[in-house]
């Protein structure tokens, strides 16, 4: 039971990791545009990026596939800044329905790039073993955990902005969004490819 835990404590403290702050900066860029009303759509949205993220990891676990870390590394902080962007120019728009399968759609992609970033550093822990399956779903267990906690946290920062301080959704989503963009950039910049 112990290194049940210890894989589902590895997957949370992934996403829950200051250093490593990628995460929580796609998880925010994500989600500032969306209510508790709307919590269907973001469980959904969240639980897709966990998939992706798994998925990707397993494969590269397994050695399906190999991505250049380089190339990873850089492409991480690009589906941040492809997420805020998005935002950015949809703030305007009422209805969030409007991107929604695009964005179902960027979440699962925008997993499989994250899980193939933490990929050689799962491999290294989890052992030479065969058994990687098991670790693997405990370890996106703890994912997912960890951003529900992350998600609750924006949706609550959310609505304290916009219900007691009568800050406008739209100016809430493009002011956290323009945020996420400045602070992306120098990502791209200390993993540049080129």
């Amino acid at each position: 039971m112990s290194e049940f835990w210890l894989y589902v404590k590895l997957g949370f403290g992934h996403v829950l990791d200051w250093k490593a702050y990628d995460h929580i900066l796609f998880l925010v860029v994500l989600t500032v545009g969306y209510t508790f009303d709307n919590w269907k759509r973001i469980l959904a949205l969240v639980t897709l990026f966990t998939l992706g993220h798994t998925i990707s990891l397993f494969l590269a676990v397994y050695g399906v596939i190999s991505i250049n870390s380089r190339l990873v590394e850089f492409l991480i902080p690009i589906t941040i800044l492809i997420t805020a962007l998005f935002n950015v120019f949809t703030a305007k728009k009422v209805s969030k329905n409007n991107g929604i399968n695009l964005l179902y759609g960027a979440a699962i992609f925008f997993g499989l790039i994250h899980g193939l970033g933490f990929s050689s550093y799962f491999s290294v822990i989890s052992g030479k073993s065969g058994a990687k399956v098991l670790p693997l779903l405990e370890f996106a267990l703890g994912i997912e955990l960890a951003q529900i906690i992350i998600v609750m946290i924006v949706l609550v920062v959310s609505f304290i902005i916009q219900t007691f301080l009568r800050f406008p959704k739209r100016d809430w989503i493009l002011i956290t969004s323009s945020i996420v963009i400045g602070m992306v950039i120098p990502m791209l910049i200390a993993n540049k490819i080129w």
